[in-house]
């Protein structure tokens, strides 16, 4: 992944998370507020019946003002003109509560003005399936302003609203967790791509650093095999020849990771030219027909009847035409069959390469094309190779906007086309 990708998805990642945090925020504030104003709605609504009530027993007016006073969110005094019994006001309360659907607990309390406290209190619990009474759990504030009085105080108000505000805040949980988890993901994408470019620098100094050495012993080989005594000595010139076959073989595999360093390249471009396109199947063939007459194969050769040009990069066209049949070649069975066939459809020109050998199952058509896939084959490794040449093949087609196939079937053979449009 590009950094310039990486870098826009952690910002618009965190301008996301930043607005989803500001509307949680906001709602989770809101649905509070809402909550706390319908409960102070019903306790308002409640008392104001209860002080109606007692001073309908009494035959005496309510207060013209401060009638109900809120001392803090859970804790309410209510003025009256006249006194009254604590069983009338806890009756009072819970019928009021009871009709207003507040099944809250509560705790209340009578004002004495000898003894200046709160008194005769009790605690009532409406949430519980059995109501209940018990002493208060706190003493009750008083207020210097009153004569007649009484204070109801809601102990589990906070907890009551926090229960409605579930939802709310489930899905504010929610969005926490969704935070790790992109924070995490992010870790582990910077981590990844740190070790991905780890990976290719060390790969490319590798192979670079492998250069000098196989040319070396490229050149090595060639003066041992042209040596006199070396020829002369069946045993010597066999071991020089494995030394020279060997090193070849190294310094394919070599380029074949140098052609995927450079496809991988930002700067990567093609120098494309017009071509021959009969000339270059033609010479392709002949270093291929070499290693197909080792195994007593064939290879069946099928050129356009008249002279066709494309235009492509000379080197990288004749790299995946090799690649393709270096496959056909290693994964025939033991007597090679394979057709080079190249046609003109259309304004294009049709290339194919079809072997009759072991084939690719379905379950890998899809997945032979990627970076470093082999097709498992448990401990038995016939075939060497760093699954890289169809990835490259792949790339190199779209790099030329070519269109690239593939049709198998399991031990039947696998057959590739690639269309390229004929230069004008």
């Amino acid at each position: 992944m590009k950094n310039s990708t990486i870098f826009r998805v952690v910002v618009l990642g965190s301008l996301a998370i930043l607005a989803i945090i500001t509307v949680q925020g906001y709602w989770i504030m809101k649905s509070w507020q809402l909550n706390e104003q319908e409960f102070h709605q019903k306790v308002t609504f409640s008392l104001y019946n209860v002080a109606k009530e007692l001073a309908s027993l009494s035959d005496s007016e309510l207060p013209a003002e401060d009638l109900i006073k809120r001392v803090d969110p859970n804790y309410y005094i209510v003025n009256v003109n006249s006194s009254f019994r604590g069983e009338i006001l806890e009756f009072l309360l819970k019928k009021e509560f009871n009709e207003a659907a507040l099944n809250e607990d509560f705790e209340y309390g009578i004002y004495d003005c000898e003894t200046n406290k709160m008194v005769g209190g009790k605690y009532v619990a409406l949430s519980s399936q059995v109501e209940t009474t018990k002493p208060i759990t706190e003493e009750l504030k008083t207020d210097d302003n009153f004569v007649y009085y009484f204070g109801v105080r809601f102990p589990k108000n906070q907890q009551v609203i926090m229960h409605h505000m579930g939802l709310p805040i489930l899905f504010t949980g929610l969005l926490f967790f969704a935070i790790v988890f992109f924070v995490y993901s992010i870790s582990i994408i910077l981590r990844q791509k740190r070790l991905s470019e780890m990976q290719k620098d060390f790969i490319n100094n590798m192979t670079h650093e492998f250069k000098t050495p196989i040319s070396t012993i490229n050149i090595s080989s060639d003066v041992l095999l042209r040596t006199p005594v070396i020829q002369e000595n069946k045993r010597l010139q066999q071991y020089a020849a494995i030394i020279k076959e060997q090193n070849n073989r190294l310094n394919k595999q070599v380029e074949k990771v140098l052609q995927f360093a450079r496809i991988e390249k930002k700067d990567f471009k093609l120098k494309l030219e017009k071509i021959d396109l009969n000339e270059l199947l033609q010479n392709i063939a002949y270093s291929v027909q070499l290693r197909v007459d080792e195994s007593n194969g064939h290879l069946h050769l099928e050129l356009c009847k008249e002279p066709v040009m494309v235009e492509a990069d000379r080197l990288h066209l004749t790299n995946i035409l090799h690649n393709l049949l270096d496959n056909a070649v290693k994964y025939s069975k033991e007597v090679p069959d394979i057709s080079l066939t190249a046609k003109k459809i259309g304004d294009k020109i049709e290339i194919s390469i079809s072997d009759k050998g072991i084939g690719i199952s379905k379950e890998y058509q899809k997945k032979v094309f990627k970076k470093f896939f082999r097709i498992p084959t448990g401990n038995v490794h016939n075939v060497k190779g760093f699954g890289l040449g169809l990835f490259y093949v792949r790339n190199i087609c779209r790099k030329h906007g070519w269109k690239l196939e593939m049709e198998s079937r399991e031990g039947e053979g696998t057959t590739f086309r690639i269309r390229i449009p004929v230069a004008r």
